[in-house]
């Protein structure tokens, strides 16, 4: 073994990436991977997550789930990991990447919206990291939660109130996960990415948006989903970041240093 793979590589690990039906987290999925870890797809999707599992089996010979689940459902996010566990014996990496978004004038947002978007954007994050982390605790051998955060959980973004306030739920949680289950080296972390267009916010990206967000960002571009799989992995492996939990780590092109 070489020392890029002993520092980095995922080989007989398992990895759930939840939303990996999407176009961001089916590149971590990928990733994932390709570092060798054995990967279980879940999206409220199953259509989706199966697409994405045809795409990893083409371009590796791991095993790989496609699983369909609505993460804000308790019921069935212990059902997959029945089956995870079932399948594989255990739990090491936690992808959270669920993610709906809403453009709506604040005065315009309904209690039925705002329940929508905290349920899928922050329920499924807590959700999650109380039944894949727990058994990431029981094992006893530690494990990785990243937790898929955005620039706009602070300072906020126009047009995406609800949203920002639940990506800034995001990193709190994170932050105290990070300091419950540090003893039980069950590391806790986040990613905030800048402007990566998918499909939950590319109807907000008028020309006029378009033109602000490349004023604020230094780099003057879109991020591509193969940018953010650098920090996935680094993250992900035991060794790389050992020491590195709590962080938020920003993605942006320079958007969140940028100020006049």
């Amino acid at each position: 073994m070489g020392y890029f793979e002993s520092l980095f590589g995922l080989k007989k690990k398992v990895a759930i990436v939840i939303g990996g039906g999407g176009v961001l987290a089916g590149a971590m999925a990928g990733a994932l991977a390709k570092a060798g870890a054995r990967v279980a797809i879940l999206d409220i999707n199953k259509e989706s997550a199966e697409k994405q599992m045809s795409h990893i089996k083409n371009q590796t010979d791991v095993e790989t789930l496609a699983l369909q689940a609505d993460a804000s459902s308790r019921v069935q996010l212990e059902h997959a990991r029945g089956e995870i566990v079932s399948a594989w014996g255990r739990v090491d990496i936690l992808i959270n990447a669920p993610g709906i978004n809403s453009g709506t004038p604040f005065f315009e947002i309904t209690e039925d919206e705002w329940h929508k978007i905290l349920d899928v954007n922050l329920k499924s994050m807590f959700l999650a990291c109380q039944i894949f982390g727990q058994r990431m605790v029981e094992q006893g051998e530690g494990g990785s939660i990243i937790n898929i955060s955005s620039a706009s959980s602070g300072p906020p973004l126009s047009k995406v109130f609800t949203y920002g306030i639940s990506k800034a739920g995001v990193n709190n949680l994170t932050q105290f996960l990070a300091r419950e289950w540090a003893i039980h080296r069950v590391r806790v972390n986040a990613i905030a990415p800048g402007f990566f267009p998918a499909e939950q916010n590319r109807k907000l990206l008028t020309k006029d948006r378009i033109e602000s967000i490349f004023r604020h960002t230094p780099m003057a571009r879109f991020g591509e989903p193969e940018e953010l799989v650098g920090a996935v992995l680094w993250l992900a492996s035991k060794r790389a970041s050992s020491f590195v939990t709590g962080a938020i780590v920003r993605i942006d092109g320079g958007f969140s240093a940028m100020t006049i």
